[in-house]
């Protein structure tokens, strides 16, 4: 009977994990997310800034494995893992495994005030990227058509919290989106006095960068008309504006991009957790007393390498996919089990237009040359040659029109007659017999 491998979650390390174990003899695979398709969240902020159309960083899991006779792809969520029987319950019904991959990922962590996502949303998804874009558009346009100035600069001051690589990207994005692409198409308001204001906890943005990258990363924003709040920690976010202690910003789009934490699974099924609710892996990132599961991406705290967690990056987590596939492959051919290795590749952000900065070991540099090495590689780590052919087109586009193809505000009602609709249920439900 061939052994059973199921993985939780599409994403690069689940995806990555399913590539390695493609076609192995005597192995086959069933990978279950709740989605259907697989999306490369280090581009998720073109979609919420409307450089990028969802479809040119998504493809559907079914596409991209249809190649692997023996694996097989279901949509749908995990509810709860039973390690004692092995298998995994799921909202369609119980799968049992032989090896589980566990790569649920993780989501926005709001620090115990879940009531704030509602008035900034956190983009770890298609859906609250394009419920940002949303936002960022509809203010504007709701500047356009208010006359009064305080109102007026409500809707025209954006405050993103947290300075890490995504804050940053934001903010860049939406101060050269203001001054460069907006700024021709308003008549009634001047997009170029946008204020776009970073806020961040600690003494400096983007701490896991050198402190002289961080400066030229702040420089850059500034240039684009960026403030940076740093020392501000947020105490209250609600519809009209950003606290932090005694002061106030007036708001009417806030951003939130100022931590993560592990998908609930891992510590609402028992096992061992850190403070951000990552699973403790074992150097082969299997779990204590369950060598036949495993752990990787954001939901992963190994600190085998280096006494530090891993950061939850998209080379951390292709590398520990690849690594939990080959090494399943390989204990099943009789070969002794090894400790995972991180190869640390470095470490870029983008700031906006030319402007970006790089880390690679010891080797830094920034500008427009960080900022070409960054558009390759990206590029490169683009699931599909259709996705990169297009992003290409599309960023050149870009780059010598200064303009943005994707700026759509899609509302969430999707029914076109919801008043008569929901008449009709009223006029229904009272001709119901009692």
């Amino acid at each position: 009977m061939a052994t059973h491998v199921l993985i939780i979650g599409g994403g690069i390390a689940g995806l990555n994990a399913a590539k390695s174990l493609g076609d192995a003899a005597g192995i086959t695979v069933t990978i279950v997310d709740r989605q259907n398709h697989h999306l490369f969240q280090p581009l998720l902020y073109q979609v919420a800034m409307a450089g990028l159309s969802p479809a040119d960083i998504a493809a559907p899991i079914r596409s991209i494995l249809s190649g692997f006779s023996n694996i097989h792809v279901l949509q749908g969520e995990a509810r709860s893992i039973k390690l004692d029987c092995a298998c995994v319950e799921f909202d369609f019904g119980v799968l049992h495994y032989d090896y589980l991959v566990i790569a649920c990922g993780a989501t926005h962590s709001y620090f115990g005030h879940a009531e704030w996502e509602e008035f900034a949303p956190g983009l770890k998804t298609v859906a609250q990227a394009t419920e940002i874009r949303r936002r960022v558009l509809a203010a504007f346009e709701q500047a356009e058509r208010i006359e009064e100035p305080d109102e007026q600069k409500k809707y025209l001051t954006f405050v993103i919290v947290g300075g890490g690589p995504t804050g940053v990207e934001l903010a860049g994005a939406i101060g050269e989106m203001s001054r460069y692409t907006l700024a021709r198409d308003f008549r009634r308001i001047n997009p170029r006095l946008t204020r776009v204001i970073l806020v961040e906890a600690g003494p400096r943005i983007l701490p896991m960068f050198s402190e002289e990258q961080a400066g030229r990363a702040a420089r850059d924003l500034e240039k684009l008309g960026v403030q940076i709040w740093t020392s501000s920690i947020v105490t209250n976010v609600d519809a009209n504006g950003v606290e932090m202690g005694d002061e106030r910003i007036q708001t009417a789009t806030a951003l939130w991009a100022a931590g993560t934490e592990a998908s609930e699974i891992g510590r609402s099924n028992g096992m061992p957790v850190d403070g951000r609710g990552r699973v403790i892996v074992e150097p082969d990132l299997s779990i204590a007393d369950h060598s036949n599961v495993f752990v990787a991406g954001d939901q992963a705290c190994f600190t085998h390498q280096t006494d530090r967690p891993l950061q939850g990056t998209a080379p951390v987590a292709l590398q520990q996919g690849r690594f939990i596939g080959k090494t399943i492959v390989q204990e099943l051919s009789g070969k002794p089990r090894t400790q995972f290795q991180f190869f640390d590749k470095g470490q870029m952000a983008t700031i906006g237009r030319s402007r970006a900065i790089v880390e690679i070991g010891r080797f830094k540099f920034a500008g427009w040359f960080a900022w070409v090495t960054w558009l390759i590689v990206h590029i490169y780590y683009l699931t599909g040659f259709k996705n990169r052919f297009f992003v290409v087109l599309q960023w050149a586009w870009s780059y010598m029109t200064f303009r943005r193809g994707a700026r759509l505000i899609v509302e969430k009602e999707w029914r076109m007659n919801q008043l008569e609709s929901e008449e009709m249920l009223v006029d229904t439900t009272d001709d119901m017999p009692r």
